[in-house]
């Protein structure tokens, strides 16, 4: 994080110097790295905390909250980057090639390592994920940004600047608006995409005491932690045969669906047409 702050400082003077927008943009993305960084920590060591009176499920959501404040912030930076590359596009000006191809290469450098280092916990964790796509697609616009100088110190082509500019806008934009989409899918409380809810009805009516399944909700509290909540309308049974009963469906649901968090409501002729979502006024 402090390399990325300390990177960001190197670029903004770089960019200055050699009056390229590419070189500008890529230190502000790198700043958003560093602010990502942080705002990723603080949301893991608040995800840590035990469950309270005031907060039941725990903080596990922070993690998620975080992913939506640093994709966010990427395309807000981009929006302003677009703006400015359009001006600059209509309007090229002189740029200092060999500056601005060696304050890259130091940005690339940082940014591989911060990559690297971030890759193995991005597969489960959108907040981490995040972070490192922040890494990852500033790489990427490191290694552009190279070829811009390139092209201009050989040919002079000043306008592929802001072009290039845009272009790292473009993938960035795209890659935070999956990330920002995930996120408040999350918040919203929506099903997560590996599971229909139809399955598990399928699942759940094959126990022959069971008549049907409603009122069915399923939701993630964070990216790994699905709850599931449920009517179940069973046979008329002892209490204890429907204990034995809930520990098969929840079998099931862990099995089969990865639910852990598993809520039954048993009822006995009730609901009959409700419907497996049931209805909310």
């Amino acid at each position: 994080m402090f390399l990325n702050f300390v990177i960001t400082i190197v670029q903004v003077i770089g960019g200055v110097f050699s009056n390229s927008l590419a070189l500008i943009s890529d230190a502000l993305h790198n700043f958003s790295d560093a602010v990502s960084i942080l705002i990723s920590y603080f949301a893991i060591q608040l995800k840590k905390k035990d469950n309270t009176y005031k907060h039941t499920f725990g903080l596990k959501r922070a993690e998620i909250l975080a992913a939506v404040i640093n994709a966010s912030g990427l395309i807000v930076i981009y929006a302003f980057l677009f703006y400015e590359a359009v001006k600059r596009f209509m309007t090229p000006q002189q740029i200092e090639p060999l500056t601005m191809s060696i304050v890259a290469t130091i940005g690339l450098i940082a940014n591989i390592i911060g990559a690297v280092l971030l890759k193995r916990d991005s597969k489960n964790s959108l907040n981490i994920r995040s972070s490192y796509m922040h890494l990852l697609s500033d790489s990427v616009s490191s290694v552009v940004v190279i070829l811009g100088a390139i092209a201009i110190a050989y040919w002079k082509v000043y306008w592929i600047d802001p072009v290039l500019t845009l272009l790292i806008g473009i993938y960035i934009v795209y890659e935070s608006y999956d990330i920002l989409g995930n996120a408040i899918h999350i918040l919203m409380e929506g099903t997560p995409p590996q599971i229909d809810v139809k399955k598990i009805q399928e699942e759940a009516e094959k126990f022959s005491a069971v008549e049907n399944i409603h009122h069915v909700h399923v939701w993630m509290v964070g990216e790994n932690d699905v709850h599931l909540e449920a009517h179940v309308n069973i046979n008329d049974m002892l209490i204890s045969e429907s204990h034995e009963l809930r520990k098969e469906l929840e079998k099931i649901f862990a099995e089969k669906f990865g639910i852990h968090h598993v809520t039954l409501q048993f009822e006995c002729n009730q609901c009959a047409d409700i419907g497996l979502l049931g209805k909310h006024k």
